[in-house]
């Protein structure tokens, strides 16, 4: 188990990511120092040490593979890009946590398990005519699945976003917030790299 945040970074800095990118599910990876900074908030208030840890949207497994390693007792990673969760099962078998991580292939509105912690970077509707659709899904399915909820989304939507968790009987219990590069990935990107504002929010249900 790891008890350094500069060690789960560097531990998280080795984690691959997307090998061909698909746009419309905006895919980019989570930057290990934004990872490790929320996973560590998240250990430091008690909500993944010895706790079953879902990542909605996992990717290649960043989060769940830094929740196992803070000690979660059980980490589900859920992606509907099987390429990405194939990865993602990959790297959390390369460090032993294949008895603590599973990983499945599937939409999110079907995953039914419940959880003690949820946390997860959803597609930030940076093409914005799917930005409010993707918010309400996740958001909804979220509370559903933990009383506990740690939620990336563009800071531009955080009123919004606050709104949703409320109508779903949840509030913010505090707001973290920092500036996420995007490379340039795809073919519409002009630029080497942006930075995007960006706000996790930490949820509670009720």
């Amino acid at each position: 188990m790891i008890r350094k945040k500069r060690h789960l970074e560097m531990a998280l800095e080795s984690i691959a990511t997307f090998k061909e990118p698909k746009v419309d599910m905006e895919q980019y990876q989570t930057p290990a120092g934004i990872a490790a900074d929320i996973l560590w908030n998240a250990y430091s208030l008690g909500d993944i040490g010895g706790l079953k840890v879902a990542d909605l949207a996992c990717g290649t497994g960043i989060l769940s593979v830094g929740a196992a390693l803070l000690g979660a007792s059980q980490v589900v990673g859920v992606d509907a890009d099987p390429q990405a969760v194939a990865i993602a099962r990959k790297e959390a078998s390369q460090r032993g946590l294949d008895d603590r991580c599973r990983f499945i292939t599937g939409d999110i509105g079907e995953f039914n398990e419940k959880a003690d912690t949820v946390v997860q970077n959803p597609p930030f509707g940076a093409q914005k005519a799917h930005r409010k659709e993707a918010d309400r899904i996740f958001i909804s399915k979220s509370v559903k699945v933990a009383p506990v909820v740690y939620s990336f989304h563009l800071k531009e939507t955080e009123k919004f976003v606050k709104q949703l968790f409320e109508s779903e009987g949840a509030y913010v219990s505090q707001s973290y917030y920092y500036h996420f590069p995007i490379p340039h990935m795809y073919d519409f990107h002009q630029k080497e790299e942006v930075e995007v504002e960006v706000v996790v929010l930490r949820i509670v249900k009720g």
